[in-house]
């Protein structure tokens, strides 16, 4: 299994209508992309103030390699950059393999 981790700062300018889409449009890929195993979404609630202005955390697992790879490449994949990708301020991705 592979986890693919997402921190991210919004643009001000996004709303929370906008953030509901965005994260329908996340937790749908378990549906939408083969290997996907789950998705979670997150805000920052750490009182430790180490969060370097990330508020949202998407936790995703894929299967394995071949079902991270497939959803790099995938439509629904490209369809969800057209949601989110106008609402990034400020990204960082980590996988890790168990």
């Amino acid at each position: 299994m592979i986890r693919h981790i997402l921190l991210v700062t919004f643009k001000p300018t996004t709303n929370e209508a906008d953030l509901g889409e965005i994260r329908e449009e996340f937790e749908s890929m378990t549906e939408r992309v083969e290997g996907v195993v789950s998705v979670e979404w997150g805000e920052n609630d750490s009182p430790e103030g180490k969060n370097k202005g990330y508020t949202h955390i998407i936790f995703m697992t894929f299967n394995d390699e071949d079902a991270r790879q497939r959803y790099l490449v995938d439509p629904e994949h490209d369809a969800l950059k057209v949601v989110f990708g106008p609402h990034i301020e400020d990204l960082i991705v980590v996988d890790y393999t168990l």
